[in-house]
């Protein structure tokens, strides 16, 4: 008798819990405002890499457009001001010296506007009247010797204070500190205090705990912690304000079955001996965080975005998946290479897309 009663167990949670005895997520419904953006005739955005809201709901969005010179090492960063209702206001920044290779944008609790350009080596802070008040890093002169983009080795020289190499993304903690993902060569998070100076960093290339392997984008919560998307080890590590290891998250929700590419072909899987071991390169696994946001309070929630098969998930900070919606594709509702989000609200989400040169605002309809 115990034996029958052990194998109904096992049905019933293989019925309530997927196949794969693990808790299926629930697919959360949205929708994508028609036409948000409304560019002049004249102006178009390239890809669309970065996108910030501020306190007004004015939109900000980082765009690979503008661009003058060659296909390499052409200049493409462009920061284009949008009103509530999409409405094109102006461009900030035009052609200021930092620009070369647009990542990602954030906007600060006073409304201030940092570029993270992956290019020149270079976070700018604008005020909101959009003059520059602060710059970050520096940019390699034309008139240096062998001067040029900086190549991702096996063992790259170590990091330099204040010196970035391609970075990604900024943070701050509620005492104004300020974080920087650094990057897709350095590995490491570079801590500045609110004044702009050099504090301190953290983190190494590699796959062990507190280094990392491209830390693509980052995020703080409430108390200061800091979430940083390791994008090639699959993962999001989360830290105190002064570097020390909390906790890491991993998402793993099932692939859908015939999960159509945007191009190319899908990814291949992990071998079954090293799921849950961090893949050799992760970037375009399942759930591999290219972008994060963290809502508002009073409570708050994660967002993390893949480019394969293109979905975002909805997280308590604690790493549980509440959530998940969208596809990999070239419609509206679909996403081709989420790069930034901004989560001004826990049911409004803003995606810029690297391959569709868009971005879409996205109402969540979670109680449906």
């Amino acid at each position: 008798m115990t034996r029958y009663w052990t194998l109904a167990v096992v049905f019933c949670s293989a019925v309530a819990f997927g196949d794969d005895l693990g808790p299926q997520v629930p697919e959360i419904p949205y929708e994508s405002v028609p036409n948000f953006l409304k560019l002049p005739p004249d102006l178009y955005l390239g890809e669309a890499s970065g996108v910030a809201v501020n306190s007004k709901k004015h939109v900000f969005v980082f765009s690979r457009g503008n661009t003058t010179g060659p296909a390499y090492g052409a200049t493409a960063a462009q920061i284009l001001e949008f009103g509530p209702d999409g409405k094109y206001i102006r461009e900030v920044g035009h052609n200021l010296y930092a620009w070369s290779f647009a990542h990602a944008i954030r906007v600060d609790k006073d409304d201030n506007l940092w570029a993270i350009d992956k290019g020149s080596d270079m976070v700018i802070k604008f005020n909101p009247e959009g003059r520059v008040v602060m710059v970050f890093g520096r940019k390699k002169e034309a008139s240096d010797e062998g001067a040029e983009p900086w190549k991702r080795v096996p063992k790259p020289r170590p990091a330099v204070n204040g010196q970035f190499r391609q970075p990604t993304d900024v943070t701050w903690d509620p005492q104004g500190d300020i974080f920087i993902s650094d990057g897709y060569v350095n590995s490491r998070v570079a801590k500045f205090d609110k004044n702009g100076d050099w504090v301190k960093q953290w983190g190494t290339p590699g796959t062990g705990q507190g280094e990392f392997n491209t830390p693509h984008s980052i995020a703080s919560d409430d108390k200061g912690n800091i979430y940083v998307a390791d994008r090639g080890n699959r993962r999001i590590q989360v830290f105190d304000p002064d570097g020390t290891f909390l906790r890491q998250i991993t998402i793993d929700v099932p692939v859908p079955a015939g999960v159509h590419m945007w191009m190319g072909n899908p990814p291949a899987a992990q071998p079954p001996d090293t799921v849950g071991a961090p893949p050799p390169n992760g970037t375009m696994q399942s759930g591999a965080p290219w972008a994060i946001c963290i809502t508002p309070g009073p409570t708050q929630y994660l967002y993390s975005a893949d480019a394969y098969p293109g979905r975002v998930y909805k997280l308590t900070l604690d790493g549980k998946v509440l959530g998940v919606f969208g596809s990999m594709g070239h419609q509206p509702k679909q996403f081709g290479w989420i790069h930034e989000m901004a989560c001004p609200a826990e049911n409004e989400i803003y995606t810029a897309e690297i391959l569709n040169w868009r971005v879409q605002k996205l109402i969540l309809h979670p109680a449906k």
